[in-house]
């Protein structure tokens, strides 16, 4: 490295990061070596059918030899046993349509009090800089009536 660093001009702390770097990185699996898109679902069934009755270190070494992690194979788990699960009857559809129109209703009526708030806000602060301005005293104009006492 430090012959290198000398031809080069490249300072060596930097090469030995970049080093570090490559190693760090070759190490690693990539995610295009991971072959969670390429696998359709019959095949990600049969992973799943293969590793039911292995253990965690069985599993870890399956995993090693096909390319996958764990995580992989308990989400697709995970799928395979809500597979079949029974589809939404046409009332809990139309509930869960119901409860997320009142969700939007509620996220923009909160979005338009915090509008109206921002504005009642900025309209108190102006109101503290025009008295300012005119030097008047803050205690002689009611805020809520805006008439003098």
């Amino acid at each position: 490295m430090p012959q290198l660093a000398a031809q080069t001009g490249i300072p060596r702390d930097t090469l030995y990061g970049w080093r570090r770097e490559a190693l760090g990185r070759a190490r690693r699996p990539r995610a295009s070596t991971v072959p969670d898109a390429t696998l359709d679902s019959e095949e990600k069934f049969a992973v799943v059918v293969e590793t039911a009755t292995l253990n965690e270190l069985e599993l870890g070494a399956y995993c090693r030899r096909k390319g996958l992690f764990a995580e992989q194979i308990s989400a697709w788990r995970a799928t395979c046993q809500h597979a079949n699960a029974p589809l939404a009857s046409k009332t809990e559809r139309a509930e869960r349509r119901a409860e997320q129109a009142e969700i939007l209703r509620l996220g923009r009526e909160l979005q338009r009090k915090d509008r109206a708030l921002a504005e009642a806000a900025t309209l108190l602060v102006l109101q503290k800089k025009v008295r300012a301005i005119w030097e008047e005293p803050e205690d002689a104009r009611s805020p809520m009536s805006g008439a003098y006492k």
